[in-house]
């Protein structure tokens, strides 16, 4: 493959990705504040707020619950995770395959970063 045509190949990878409905929307969600954090909290099965709240305060991270709810509430309309309710205020959040296939690639894009 030429150059001419590895250039033509990447632009339409990267005009797919940003016009695609689904992950154009994956994309907005991720670069908004914390989102990859609570992705990752996911992944760590930390899907209520006290258990998340109790990672970010041993990690000397900041999160607030406001932030918290909002990524979740995002991160559940995509289909990367699932709610379950506790009571009729608070909710419980665990990871689909989804969510735990996006958490994994953007762990180990920044760990080679």
């Amino acid at each position: 493959m030429g150059e001419k045509e590895s250039e033509k190949q990447l632009e339409k990878q990267i005009t797919n990705i940003l016009t695609t409905a689904e992950v154009a929307a994956i994309k907005a969600m991720l670069e908004k504040d914390h989102a990859i954090d609570c992705l990752f909290l996911l992944a760590l099965d930390k899907g209520k707020w006290k258990k998340a709240k109790s990672y970010m305060n041993e990690h000397e991270l900041t999160l607030s619950d406001g932030t918290y709810r909002a990524r979740m509430i995002e991160i559940t309309r995509l289909g990367l995770a699932y709610a379950i309710p506790i009571d009729p205020l608070k909710k419980q959040y665990k990871i689909t395959k989804k969510g735990k296939k996006l958490a994994m690639a953007l762990l180990e894009l920044l760990q080679n970063a």
